[in-house]
């Protein structure tokens, strides 16, 4: 009597980006419970990232947007350059409405925030591994609503306004970060960097340093509270 062997079930082999040591081994473990997906490797930062996906080549990244030394924007917009078909799902406490749409512009596949149910990240896994574009219903209600009736530029937060250098910069001086220390995180020049920061203080309408300083504080410990 002939045994029918069965084929064994291909694992998604998911790579994981965050600063957090412990939200990588929560997200870890909860994607090893799963039969078709696999953790393949790990990263805290942009460098360490981009090296270990060229080596475990995942079928899938996800990434969160805060990363050690580098913002998860240029992550993405790396892997879209370097691996273009490779998808990233971007995982993030940060408000959805200011970065969805941001990342999907760099290149990402999808965007949930940490604050979801273990199910809709899995779920949020999957639809994106399957090719297609993972957002809340909520974000996507907003976005097909402004892409129909339009919305001016006057409409939009003053923070929406930022690009997203400048919002990075933002963060970083919300983070305590001087110009030097900023220059030489985003590998920029000092005048470069006050020249974002001029912009910046423009576009929020803020007189000075110290006001600038203040308001980025206020909006980084907001971002910590949601």
């Amino acid at each position: 009597m002939s045994v029918r062997i069965m084929p064994e079930r291909t694992q998604a082999k998911v790579f994981l980006v965050d600063d957090h040591p412990l939200v990588r081994e929560w997200l870890s473990q909860l994607i090893q419970r799963e039969d078709d997906l696999a953790v393949c490797g790990e990263a805290e930062d942009t460098q360490e990232a981009l090296q270990k996906i060229e080596e475990t080549k995942p079928d899938i990244v996800v990434a969160d947007i805060s990363l050690k030394n580098t913002h998860g924007l240029e992550l993405v917009k790396d892997l879209q350059v370097r691996l273009p078909l490779l998808p990233v799902l971007v995982l993030s406490m940060h408000d959805e409405s200011l970065y969805a749409e941001r990342v999907l512009r760099a290149g990402a596949k999808g965007y949930i925030t940490k604050q979801e149910a273990t199910k809709k990240i899995l779920q949020a896994v999957r639809l994106v591994l399957s090719g297609q574009i993972y957002i809340s219903e909520k974000m996507a209600s907003r976005m097909v609503h402004k892409m129909v009736m339009g919305r001016a530029e006057s409409q939009k937060s003053a923070i929406e306004r930022l690009t997203d250098r400048e919002l990075e910069v933002f963060q970083l001086i919300g983070r305590g970060q001087g110009t030097r220390r900023i220059a030489s995180e985003l590998h920029l020049g000092i005048k470069t960097v006050e020249s974002y920061r001029a912009r910046i203080k423009e576009k929020l309408k803020l007189e000075d340093g110290t006001q600038l300083l203040q308001h980025a504080i206020q909006w980084v410990h907001s971002l910590q509270d949601r």
